[in-house]
């Protein structure tokens, strides 16, 4: 019996868009494509395992792309979460513009980060998809969904909340000081993603071990220029736009919603609120959980989510 391999033995694969950004990005699981795209650089373009291409009509042969938290990398993913639904799904974790290893330059805008992650959908040859969208990662796969409608199967979106909504307007002082501040580290992690309890901080430190007990290999560290036009881009999110909340009805593919029982930093009624708003829409909610629920319930969360895009 042999075994996949995961995010930590996945090498960076590089892929140039039409857009002219080089995405580094990382491909693994179950039934990773076999096809290869016009790549440079480590990987060249080859996707990791084998399988059924993406496209067909099952819903294990349509690749699972990861879109990530505000400051966050290729890398800044749990494996924990990440390993468990490549078990059985064609799992792509990816740069978008600017950020760690990808060229280019960060835009301020979500709209802009979702027309460079369908550059890089395309890039590698992919004509359907589904998107799990974490945070800001969330925003962005609001944004293609409604979009490239056609390009979207299914969406798990966590931790993450609706434009122009109430509660979006900005994240209050605590949270801004953790982790918008320069100088960040393990204790800013800690305060936003887990809730202040024993159980949810201890809870977070395992995953941190987790996703940084790693050293060979790894994503480049989102810069500050790329953290200034991320945070950018969050607030231009939060400003009050009733157009912008009425456009949620148009979103048609089924979507997960995923989140934590309070989270500081998008409030956990703003995801109630996102996911009243969708058409075809279910929430779950972790307990004793905040910003990083799906790491602290990796488990539950990979299963949740398996199931729902296995429907």
């Amino acid at each position: 019996m042999t075994t996949n391999p995961g995010l930590v033995d996945t090498p960076l694969a590089f892929v140039e868009a039409a857009n002219g950004v080089t995405y580094a990005y990382r491909r693994f699981g179950a039934a990773a494509g076999t096809g290869t795209a016009s790549g440079t650089g480590t990987g060249t373009g080859t996707e990791a395992g084998t399988g059924t291409e993406a496209g067909t009509a099952t819903s294990t042969a349509v690749p699972l792309v990861f879109l990530q938290h505000f400051r966050g990398n290729i890398d800044n993913w749990d494996p924990a979460l990440v390993d468990r639904i490549a078990a059985a799904r064609d799992v792509i974790l990816f740069d978008n513009t600017g950020v760690g290893a990808t060229t280019g330059t960060t835009p301020n805008t979500v709209e802009q980060m979702a027309d460079d992650a369908i550059a890089f959908i395309l890039a590698l040859g992919l004509d359907q998809v589904d998107l799990f969208g974490f945070s800001l990662g969330g925003f962005v796969a609001q944004d293609i969904a409604l979009s490239q409608p056609s390009l979207v199967r299914r969406v798990v979106l966590a931790g993450t909340g609706p434009k122009g909504a109430p509660g979006m307007e900005r994240w209050t002082k605590d949270v801004e000081d953790a982790v918008v501040a320069d100088e960040t580290g393990p204790a800013g992690v800690l305060y936003v993603f887990y809730a202040h309890t024993d159980s949810s901080q201890a809870a977070g430190q395992e995953s941190l071990g987790r996703i940084y007990g790693w050293a060979e290999g790894r994503d480049e560290q989102p810069s500050l220029e790329t953290k200034n036009a991320q945070y950018e881009a969050v607030l231009n999110w939060g400003v009050r736009d009733w157009d912008a909340v009425a456009r949620l009805t148009e979103l048609r593919q089924p979507v997960l919603v995923l989140q934590g029982d309070d989270d500081i930093m998008i409030p956990t009624k703003a995801s109630y609120t996102l996911a009243g708003l969708l058409p075809d829409a279910r929430i779950r909610i972790y307990p004793d959980a905040s910003h990083g629920s799906i790491f602290q319930h990796a488990d539950e969360a990979a299963r949740d989510a398996l199931a729902f895009l296995g429907e």
